[in-house]
């Protein structure tokens, strides 16, 4: 994937990108992305990186919630002591 540089952007354009970016809670990088593929009549390829880690998740059952509350019940508990 190529990168380039923009110089002299003009400040109104700027802040127009800024706020696109922030309405629609994307990066500027990926917002000037967009907006030139649909400047361009390309569709805009939204990637969903998330799926590069489907496999390093998983979903718990009650049994497993179970099981981690009590793993982890010793937590839950202050010893005063050790905080004086």
């Amino acid at each position: 994937m190529k990168s380039i540089t923009i110089h002299g952007l003009q400040d109104p354009l700027d802040l127009l990108i800024r706020k696109q970016a922030e309405k629609q809670g994307l990066s500027l990088n990926k917002t000037i992305k967009k907006l030139l593929a649909e400047a361009l009549g390309l569709k805009s390829k939204e990637v969903d990186d998330r799926k590069e880690f489907m496999d390093l998740f998983g979903v718990w059952g009650e049994r497993d919630l179970e099981q981690f509350s009590r793993a982890v019940q010793d937590f839950e508990e202050i010893d005063e002591g050790e905080w004086q």
